[in-house]
């Protein structure tokens, strides 16, 4: 039986939302499938009995929210799924990939020595020009490339991480993680567009918008690491979900 809109003041809520529902039960039980085109707004207006204007709400919200991907002039797409990294932990994101049951790749680009910028001193709380640990390297999923890591480490710390081989089996967060525990962990999530060499390194255009998280750890009150991990916000997420309790419900 189709549905129809309604003159109660609750009704417009409602049906948007059971627009949405109609959507993202089709596309979690496989009938729509990522990449398939969904029936245009003219046919789930017939389909469902309501109104353009509700039909068009559920739609542009579940665009927002990430579920749908529509181009003009051609149609409404079930969006690719997106991997999706917790930020309350430190995650290996090889493990992420092959949890996933897919293939997962890294390609070092460089690693030795540098002297430390005055900002990359300041985050290992070290002099400026001191000695320290620079590693970059490219993360692949299925051959496509989710997370460029921009890695600084203070030589004191890890004296042994610019010995390492990194490679498919031996990713830097695991041997940090192996070696030296932590005590405290900093996350600070930015968004911006990629420089010029990092874009190349990621394979997408200097106009991509991307997702930096920035992380430091710290073992014995010492800072072991800074990090930068760039993403292509078209092909990661990231986001947690934790339990809190009433002592921590401050908003």
């Amino acid at each position: 039986m189709k549905k129809t809109d309604t003159d109660s003041a609750a009704a417009p809520k409602a049906l948007y939302l059971q627009a949405k529902q109609f959507v993202l039960e089709r596309t979690a039980s496989g009938f729509w499938k990522p990449g398939d085109m969904i029936p245009s707004e003219n046919q789930l207006v017939s389909e469902l009995g309501m109104s353009r204007m509700t039909i068009n709400r559920a739609l542009r919200e579940l665009t927002n929210e990430g579920h749908l991907e529509r181009t003009s002039g051609v149609g409404t797409f079930i969006a690719e799924r997106k991997p999706h990294s917790n930020l309350l932990q430190i995650a290996n994101i090889a493990d992420e990939i092959i949890s996933r049951g897919h293939r997962y790749h890294c390609e070092v680009l460089d690693l030795g020595r540098v002297a430390a910028p005055f900002t990359i001193a300041s985050a290992l709380e070290l002099t400026t020009g001191s000695s320290v640990y620079h590693l970059r390297c490219v993360h692949y999923e299925e051959d496509l490339a989710v997370q460029l890591e921009d890695r600084y480490v203070s030589p004191a710390m890890a004296p042994d991480f610019i010995h390492q081989h990194f490679d498919d089996t031996l990713q830097p967060s695991r041997y940090l993680l192996n070696t030296i525990p932590v005590d405290e962990i900093e996350h600070i999530v930015d968004a911006l567009l990629p420089s010029d060499e990092d874009a190349k390194a990621l394979e997408i255009d200097t106009n991509e918008p991307c997702l930096a998280l920035m992380r430091r750890t710290w073992s014995a009150s010492r800072v072991v690491t800074y990090v930068k991990f760039l993403h292509p916000s078209m092909r990661y997420r990231l986001g947690s979900r934790f339990s809190v309790d009433a002592s921590s419900r401050a908003g």
